[in-house]
């Protein structure tokens, strides 16, 4: 692609989703949505292949639909209370298909059908944009107008998604598929304690971002797609097969790594507000996810690859990839447990 033209979309991006940021009125806050979908459209399609395609016709399909219920539910508010303030949301039929929309946006079950698919005819770059950025400002969205929304939809959404996303996780052979999976389970903890503590969704959002552009950078510097290729990434970069067992765990949620932070702090906040049960049931919901993660860093670090190679090894040349930014996401990703109490103070 050209250079001019990428830096234009990526820069129409970071517009989209800095207006949505900005505005308390619902026709801005649409706008940059739209914005934001329109600029990341010609990035999931350069390839010009069949499956780029489709994801892309798919994407666009379910985004201009969101969007259009979003702005749908701003001016039914609107009629009946007379004010566009975001914060204004106080019709119950507008505030339902507002949480409809937005969870059609980022992905939350049950409206969660076009995510794997999208995700899996992009490639890992794009894949890791859709992952991450694109989360940004419906969520902004969410956390403004949560007040709003019935706290019993909250919690089974929540509940549906982290379900949703661990079930589907696990007879997944394509690398894609598995983490966007991932993504819709990461997306059931932030929203069911969003009633309770917004810092926390806050938190968890952030530690998610963090965490999948460690995953996707290291998968798309081993170039691996498919689980059956993870078996061979031991014999050419050791280091890298550790460090990105390590990033698969964090995204589990095992301890001492930084994805336990937001799942143990979100587990005691649901625990403070006497709901034990909701607790155990994401606890263990965390348990099925956790079990594709494992099988991942099973299929990368304890498995030699069954491909018998006769010939000889060929000559490795220097990769031309920048590796910083991997670098940093994957330290950030394996280290900021033991700061948790600094974290909740300066969020809270």
């Amino acid at each position: 692609m050209n250079p001019y033209v990428l830096a234009t979309l990526l820069s129409s991006l970071g517009l989209g989703t800095t207006l949505t940021f900005a505005s308390s009125h619902w026709l801005l806050a649409w706008m940059g949505l739209e914005i934001n979908t329109l600029a990341i459209v010609p990035l999931t399609a350069q390839h010009h292949h069949p499956r780029a395609v489709e994801a892309t016709t798919k994407y666009f399909l379910i985004q201009a639909t969101a969007a259009a219920v979003i702005l749908f539910a701003g001016t039914t508010n609107a009629w009946f209370t007379g004010q566009w303030d975001v914060l204004n949301m106080s019709d119950p039929i507008a505030t339902t298909m507002l949480l409809a929309a937005l969870s059609l946006k980022i992905g939350l079950a049950p409206m969660h059908f076009w995510m794997p698919e999208v995700l899996q005819g992009l490639d890992l770059l794009t894949g890791l944009i859709l992952s991450t950025w694109q989360k940004l400002a419906p969520f902004a969205l969410i956390i403004q107008t949560f007040q709003a929304f019935d706290p019993l939809l909250l919690t089974a959404l929540g509940l549906t998604s982290t379900l949703v996303g661990g079930w589907g996780g696990l007879n997944q052979t394509q690398l894609r598929k598995v983490l966007a999976y991932s993504s819709i389970a990461h997306m059931g903890w932030m929203i069911i304690v969003l009633q309770h503590a917004p810092y926390l969704t806050f938190l968890a959002l952030l530690t998610y971002i963090l965490m999948t552009s460690a995953a996707f950078l290291t998968l798309k510097l081993s170039y691996a797609t498919k689980i059956g290729t993870l078996a061979t990434t031991w014999s050419k970069s050791p280091l890298l097969t550790a460090t990105a067992t390590l990033v698969l765990l964090s995204l589990g949620g095992l301890p001492p790594l930084t994805g336990f932070m937001p799942k143990w702090l979100i587990l005691q906040e649901l625990t403070k507000q006497g709901l034990p049960l909701t607790a155990t049931m994401m606890a263990l919901a965390a348990l099925i996810s956790l079990y594709f993660y494992l099988r991942l860093c099973y299929a990368m670090a304890l498995t030699i690859s069954p491909n018998t190679v006769t010939s000889t090894t060929p000559w490795r040349t220097q990769t031309s990839q920048i590796s910083i930014p991997r670098a940093l996401s994957t330290v950030v990703a394996l280290a900021l447990l033991p700061v948790t109490p600094t974290i909740v103070v300066l969020l809270i």
